[in-house]
């Protein structure tokens, strides 16, 4: 049985790029004797030299030998002499992509009169302009010109490339095909260019994800191709596969919060050929029931503009704090996805709560027009390496208008995470809230802000950081600060060690907040669904104690 054989590339002087580039030209010698080794000798220094010369090494000399080993080897010495070096360099566009300033033209220092030769650069090069022809439909372009000229012994090299582009074609009227049963005002308000807009690859690209962003369709295909055109004008149509309308989601889940849970969700994705829809969603847990129903009209823009009217209803009862909340709410929203990023909401939401905090009862009605952004970075959607979350919101009400109070009710949620090194991670929380109102007593305990738990301030229960009554009830404060520090020590494979410090209260002063600490470690695994969480938390005060926090879902 042959032995396997090595290929030992030696080039002196010390050359990486070109020793890589023969060894990976030659590649695998596969498993030959010292006799076969002998017989590939002169194949193996053609391969070299044409190795050599894609690098711009005309002068290259080659020796080989034959150590019998073992295992056998094959020795290339390899010395490269002066490289070609580029004397002269045309590169130019012609035609109507001359004018066009996103056409990019191909990098001007590797090019350049004096830069060593690369055959590969060179048809980098041409590929570029083909590829940007192609995007920006200059289906009729063409090179005039495209040499290379080289002379080895003068060790110089030119290169010639003109290309004409001829016109730029245009972007037809779109047509519908399918199953799709949408009116077509619908559909044409999602195609993002005019018919004669000019060819751009992207608009069709954009144009075949705003049909799957609009969750009506399971399959998108656009079909415009160059042959077709006339005058330059290229049709287009889309054949569209319509979904199933119907889906019913069903989700467990725990933490120390709430404890288990459990989560349904069911939407109609299309009630009319208006594209109107509608959802509802029930979440279940020993603390907290509600359910959630929601209507929603496609607006001018159907991909980032949409009405919706919300309603709900939220029953909370913890028995230790003997707190109660029963919850009604209904309003419209005006949802807008920006050209920044940020998604908006306005909203006029009415609601009424019944509650008892403590030995205090009450019913309270609030009608609150508000306004909401939130902004999300992330490059990954289960478990990012890195990003951040903004959200910030506003809502207020009138005592008269349909409410009992005056109140301005403000918060704000930054979240961050970077990860660097081999696997460290860095992530960062703060969270703020305030309530402006000259009738505290008359604000519901869902506007009221509390402390302490998973997402807050591990080491304390959920929601036990609060201002008390004379009894000692936790009645919610007019203001919260929660923030939190966390450093992920990586294990192996999905596994995270980590450690944090959480800080927060919620308070009735803002000169004198009851701040409370912890300190912690934890464990993350980094599950199908997205990472869960195990902590165990100390709270560094009377109040506080060793806790059990479990929790899951994206860091972000």
């Amino acid at each position: 049985m042959a032995e396997p054989t090595q290929l030992v590339v030696q080039v002196s002087p010390g050359n990486k790029a070109l020793q890589d580039n023969i060894s990976n030209y030659i590649g695998s010698l596969g498993e030959r004797d010292v006799r076969g080794l002998h017989r590939l000798r002169r194949t193996a220094i053609g391969q070299a030299e044409e190795a050599a010369h894609a690098l711009g090494y005309y002068q290259a000399q080659f020796d080989s030998r034959v150590e019998p080993g073992p295992p056998p080897r094959l020795i290339l010495d390899v010395k490269p002499g002066e490289p070609v070096r580029l004397r002269n360099v045309e590169i130019r566009i012609e035609g109507e992509a001359s004018q066009l300033k996103v056409f990019q033209r191909p990098s001007a220092d590797v090019l350049k009169p004096g830069a060593q030769l690369n055959h590969g650069n060179y048809e980098d090069a041409k590929t570029l302009i083909q590829n940007q022809a192609a995007r920006y439909g200059f289906f009729s372009g063409h090179f005039t010109q495209q040499r290379l000229l080289i002379d080895p012994e003068g060790g110089t090299a030119d290169i010639q490339l003109v290309y004409d582009s001829g016109p730029r074609y245009r972007l037809g009227k779109v047509e519908f095909s399918g199953n799709a049963p949408f009116d077509p005002d619908l559909l044409e308000r999602m195609v993002p260019f005019e018919a004669g807009t000019p060819y751009d690859s992207e608009a069709l690209a954009e144009l075949q994800q705003n049909l799957l962003k609009s969750d009506f369709f399971e399959g998108v295909r656009v079909n415009a191709a160059p042959a077709d055109a006339q005058n330059h004008v290229i049709p287009i149509n889309v054949d569209l596969t319509t979904r199933k309308p119907r889906t019913l989601g069903l989700g467990p889940g725990y933490s120390t919060d709430v404890g288990p849970r459990l989560r349904a969700t069911w939407d109609r994705h299309w009630l009319n050929p208006q594209g109107h829809s509608l959802g509802a969603e029930v979440e279940l847990s020993a603390p907290r029931q509600n359910v959630g129903l929601w209507y929603d009209i496609p607006g001018q823009d159907p991909i980032n503009d949409k009405f919706r009217l919300a309603g709900g209803y939220q029953y909370e009862e913890i028995a230790d704090d003997d707190t109660l909340s029963k919850l009604l709410t209904v309003g419209p929203e005006w949802h807008r996805k920006l050209p920044s990023g940020w998604e908006r909401v306005f909203s006029i939401k009415w609601q009424r709560e019944e509650y008892r905090l403590g030995d205090d009862e009450g019913l309270s009605t609030l009608l609150m027009p508000g306004v909401q952004y939130s902004y999300l970075r992330s490059d990954n959607r289960i478990d990012p390496s890195r990003g951040y979350r903004l959200q910030f919101g506003l809502s207020a009400a009138k005592e008269g208008i349909l409410s009992d109070a005056n109140m301005v009710h403000a918060t704000a949620l930054v979240r961050g995470l970077t990860t660097f090194g081999e696997g460290h991670r860095l992530l960062g929380r703060l969270q703020v809230g305030g309530n402006a109102t000259n009738g505290y007593k008359k604000i519901p305990p869902s506007l009221r802000f509390f402390a302490g738990g998973d997402q807050s301030v591990r080491g304390y229960d959920y929601q036990t950081l609060s201002p008390e009554n004379s009894d000692g009830d936790k009645i919610g404060g007019r203001y919260m600060i929660a923030g939190s520090v966390e450093y992920q020590y990586p294990l192996k494979d999905k596994w995270r060690l980590a450690t944090f410090v959480d800080q927060g209260g919620a308070f009735n002063s803002l000169t004198t907040p009851d701040i409370k600490t912890s300190v912690g470690l934890g464990v993350r695994w980094v599950s199908p669904v997205g990472p869960i969480r195990v902590d165990l938390a100390h709270g560094l005060d009377e109040e506080g104690g060793i806790r059990l926090h479990f929790s899951m879902g994206s860091e972000l």
